[in-house]
């Protein structure tokens, strides 16, 4: 037994020598081999994309264009994915790869000059950054947006190539790279699932008219948020729609006219728009049809319905899902209405952060206005006063969610569930430093208490002796809050189309 253990032990290195030199040849075979190939159009190509690769900069510069690009949430996740991605990979290569193998940059000896680099890296060779980097960036696209990964893959694998091309990089050095580039990709989704990963929002499953190429239903489109394109969409994907196009002081009004003459309510246009159809389509007994088309659409996206094509497909087969709507009483319009919200109720900073932004958006833009206000609300005094639990209390923002909304990682996320007779409520106390206490707030997410902030899961909520001039939001709209309110859900009360596979 001793003999072949020590037979074993000294074939054992041999062994590993012998893969060794096997993998070092196949290394020297393939470079010599692409240094010494022509390669027709790669000569200009292949060496400027190389260079362009350096630091991330062509990704981050790809990124910004498929966000701009793309016009849609799918498209930005995909970009921010990406990004992600590399970050992660170049973090792990330049603190770890790089130091754990001192390999040498090959020998530049059967490469054509014109091929060379003008710089040449000074660090080890093993692995390749830029081989990372790029396999990180695109696999990460590409598992949220197929569409733009077939896009940008080919562009990696051509980085990837240019550094044996340009004989910065032995194969071995690539092909590694590119693998840990991979794996940082699926860390960061094993981190932030991504949108297929998740259980598909809203139930339960219901059934609604199928009203293929829109037949019998009349969709509303808000002028004022930006609709044009996504009403062409609509006319274009459902011709037998009636699409009815007003000023937003009209909507309310043209809502009602087209419930009286259709199987099915439409509507395009944000969260506040949807807010009216919703509350049209429910008191009529109607099923709503949301076309995504405002700056936020926080309830389609939650939905499960990022565009158009989506909520054609649920017409045309009938699918759909019973959603609440979130209620709160005496409404806006004084004693005795109700006010309803797909999305959020509040009060506090947050109603007069949406009155300074709307002041200013028509001016400035809505993005740089919303900045604006967020720094001036936050910057002054004025906090709320009411009576809620029984107890006097002194806040920055209570707010409440229709539905409770779910972590997507180390951050806040969507609703999954928009159909679970809760609310979501979440209260920042009174005290110094309301930006930092907000801030504490949103990343405790749900279910957390502290002395700066609570958060639990609530069926109704009472408040009182509101203070005279205070002003509550609902779904983006603002109006003056009455002394006394109670906020609750209408349960199951609204039928959404909705696909039943969201791609």
């Amino acid at each position: 037994m001793s003999d072949t253990s020590a037979r074993f032990r000294q074939a054992t290195p041999g062994a590993g020598a012998r893969i060794s030199g096997l993998l070092e040849a196949w290394d020297k075979q393939v470079f010599d081999s692409v240094a010494t190939r022509h390669w027709p159009g790669a000569g200009p190509v292949l060496p400027r994309l190389s260079r362009a690769a350096n630091h991330g900069l062509l990704w981050f510069g790809a990124a910004a264009g498929i966000a701009a690009a793309g016009h849609g949430p799918r498209s930005r996740r995909a970009a921010v994915r990406g990004i992600a991605s590399l970050g992660l990979a170049s973090a792990a290569i330049n603190t770890v790869g790089k130091r754990a193998v001192r390999r040498r940059r090959p020998l530049l000896d059967a490469v054509p000059a014109i091929r060379q680099l003008k710089r040449q890296p000074f660090t080890t060779s093993f692995p390749s950054g830029h081989a990372a980097s790029a396999a990180a960036f695109a696999t990460g696209v590409a598992l949220e947006s197929k569409g733009w990964g077939a896009v940008v893959i080919p562009v990696a694998a051509a980085v990837a190539l240019s550094r044996v091309y340009t004989g910065v990089h032995h194969p071995s050095d690539v092909l590694v790279g590119a693998a840990l580039g991979v794996g940082a990709a699926y860390a960061i989704r094993g981190v932030v699932p991504t949108r297929d990963q998740l259980p598909l929002p809203g139930r339960p499953y219901t059934e609604a008219p199928a009203l293929p190429g829109g037949e019998d239903l009349v969709v509303v489109v808000n002028r004022a948020s930006g609709t044009s394109e996504t009403a062409l969409l609509v006319r274009d994907a459902l011709p037998f729609a009636e699409v009815v196009e007003c000023e937003p002081g009209d909507v309310e009004d043209e809502l009602e006219k087209a419930a009286g003459r259709c199987r099915a309510l439409g509507v395009v246009g944000g969260d506040g728009t949807v807010n009216r159809a919703a509350v049209a389509a429910a008191r009529h007994g109607l099923p709503l049809a949301v076309f995504p088309g405002g700056t936020l659409n926080h309830f389609a996206y939650d939905l499960g319905v990022e565009d158009v094509h989506a909520t054609v497909r649920a017409l045309a087969e009938g699918d759909a899902v019973r959603v609440d709507l979130g209620r709160f009483t005496p409404g806006p319009e004084g004693p005795g209405s109700v006010g309803h919200f797909v999305n959020t109720f509040s009060l506090g900073v947050y109603p007069e952060l949406v009155r300074v932004r709307e002041h200013w958006s028509p001016r400035i833009g809505g993005w740089p206005a919303g900045v604006l206000a967020a720094v001036k609300v936050l910057r002054a005094e004025h906090q709320l006063h009411a009576t809620f639990d029984g107890r006097r209390r002194s806040l920055w923002l209570l707010f409440a969610g229709n539905g409770m909304y779910q972590r997507m990682g180390p951050t806040p996320g969507r609703r999954h569930d928009l159909a679970d007779g809760l609310l979501d409520v979440r209260i920042v106390h009174g005290g110094r430093f309301p930006s930092l206490r907000l801030l504490a707030a949103a990343a405790a997410g749900p279910l957390s208490r502290s002395p700066v902030h609570a958060a639990e899961r609530m069926r109704r909520l009472r408040i009182t002796d509101v203070a005279p001039g205070t002003m509550l939001a609902f779904d983006g709209e603002v109006a003056p809050a009455p002394g006394e309110l109670t906020v609750d859900k209408d349960v199951e009360a609204l039928t959404v189309y909705r696909p039943k596979a969201v791609f």
